[in-house]
């Protein structure tokens, strides 16, 4: 039944008023308003029934319509209809099919007026955070400006366009104070769905607003010709920041700093006088960590791979310099570069070679019951653990000067009996200690840690959990795990907690 429906151009005026308001569209606001008298319409018909309405964008005509669905078997008769009742209307209807049925304009009384306005309301406010959330999610990385609307204990709420923002005071740097009104830049953090609209937060002491204050300062960077590989920041007083040039011929490091340093001292005023080095990075580690501490000379540097711990020997008077006060340039270095760095003069350095050689032969004096000149040849032929004899083609053992095959073989066995026997004592200690199964099978957890974390009191899943990766370090030893492996471990033994809440 087609009924006649009159064009309500009010409705077209009230849509694009809206939506210019809202900065929505008038499509988001012509859906509300549909929703809203559909809503209406329940109200008069009753709320079981599917009521849907259309507004024709063009003239406003409302048209609204009962909808049912054309079922085998009616569960629901407000909302479905049986077939045979369906094809004595149309022989053509199938299951699945939806049969309209137009209804009468409506008459808005003043409940169903004041229904109708309520969804609109909700409708369009719901657009409204859509939109703004999906404009601030693609700024999430990114600056922006903003201006200072309230202060919070301590922290400030900005003013982003339409969006309200939260940049908390742990998120300031350091003795920065702002005022309302204040116009100030700052990093997006994280950008959040929520129901009263979506939560943005910013930092302006996360390292990346320096990444991106650089990018807006050097062309190079915004172009990709130069990168920035790395940025490490004592907030407000320090940073350090690696480049490297796609462009062998184009200096990165000047590049950034600009003539007479006016790029670099743009980016230092944005920061309150934080100090910047730029630093040329490099892919060979050993380069990148001299690079990262210059001005200071590095005499010699030591790199373990495996462990990502290097060992850096400087002049006695560079090493005051290159630590920097209370340690901060050395942890800046570190940060910067992603090594563990030990510092020492040629002194210390030279103590320090004597007493791992010293260890290292007594250590193969015990083990493989051989005596102080065959355990330091060892020693200074690479030699470091008992596995690395154990383990080691054969052929390089019989290798070194006076030893032959008979002789590397018979100090093979040694190694491996030793690791036999080592392993059956911890074993047994690791029993004695009361170390759970669940920890005894973790994966990651040698059994060498296992007797030192029993040792500790750390005898349960539970307690390793319970840790900080500091703590599993110290307690196990840096030789044998560096903070990011043990950080990995304890938030795999966490996983239990997680499950156990689903």
């Amino acid at each position: 039944m087609q009924i006649a429906t009159l064009p309500r151009p009010e409705l077209i005026q009230m849509a694009d008023a809206l939506a210019r308001e809202k900065d929505i569209t008038k499509a988001d606001v012509l859906n509300a308003m549909e929703q809203g008298i559909s809503k209406a319409g329940r109200s008069k018909y009753g709320p079981e029934y599917d009521i849907r309405t259309q507004i024709d964008p063009n003239t406003g005509a409302i048209k609204m319509a009962r909808y049912l669905t054309v079922v085998d078997e009616v569960e629901d008769e407000f909302t479905q209809i049986s077939l045979a009742e369906a094809q004595k209307k149309d022989k053509s209807l199938k299951v699945g099919d939806e049969i309209i049925d137009m209804l009468p304009p409506m008459d808005f009384g003043r409940i169903a007026a004041q229904t109708a306005k309520q969804v609109i309301t909700q409708k369009v406010r719901e657009a409204e955070r859509m939109r703004q959330y999906n404009e601030m999610k693609d700024k999430k990385g990114e600056i922006v400006n903003g201006i200072v609307k309230r202060v919070e204990g301590g922290n400030l709420i900005l003013e982003i366009g339409r969006v309200e923002a939260l940049l908390r005071r742990d998120e300031l740097i350091p003795r920065e104070m702002y005022r309302i009104g204040d116009r100030l830049r700052a990093y997006v953090l994280d950008v959040r769905p929520e129901i009263k609209g979506p939560q943005v937060f910013l930092s302006r002491s996360h390292p990346q607003f320096l990444a991106k204050l650089f990018m807006a300062e050097v062309p190079e960077i915004y172009d990709g010709t130069i990168e920035v590989k790395s940025v490490a920041r004592d907030p407000g007083s320090r940073a350090k920041v690696a480049v490297w040039s796609k462009d062998n011929t184009l200096d990165a490091r000047g590049a950034c700093i600009g003539m007479r340093g006016m790029r670099v001292q743009a980016i230092v005023q944005e920061l309150q006088g934080e100090k910047i080095d730029v630093v040329q990075w490099s892919a060979d580690p050993a380069t990148f960590i001299v690079n990262a501490l210059a001005p200071n000379k590095v005499l010699k540097i030591v790199i373990d791979e495996e462990s990502r711990n290097v060992e850096i020997v400087l002049s006695e008077e560079e090493l005051s310099l290159a630590i920097g006060r209370r340690g901060q340039n050395i942890k800046l270095v570190s940060q910067l570069t992603g090594w563990h760095i030990d510092m020492m003069t040629e002194a210390q350095e030279s103590e320090h070679r004597m007493n791992e050689t010293k260890e290292r032969v007594d250590l193969f004096m015990k083990a493989l019951d051989v005596d102080d000149m065959m355990a330091h040849l060892l020693v200074q032929e690479g030699f470091s653990k008992v596995e690395d004899i154990a383990y080691v083609p054969l052929e390089e053992l019989a290798g070194i000067e006076g030893f032959d095959e008979a002789l590397a073989e018979e100090l093979q066995n040694r190694a491996k009996a030793h690791l036999i026997m080592k392993q059956d004592t911890m074993e047994k200690k690791v029993k004695e200690l009361h170390v759970s199964s669940d920890l005894e099978s973790f994966e990651g957890l040698t059994l060498e840690m296992l007797v030192k974390l029993g040792e500790n009191g750390v005898k349960t899943l539970d307690d390793l959990a319970d840790l900080a990766g500091d703590e599993l370090v110290e307690i196990v030893g840096a030789d044998m795990l560096n903070e990011e492996e043990a950080n990995a471990i304890i938030m795999k033994a966490r996983e239990h907690w997680f499950a156990e809440k689903k």
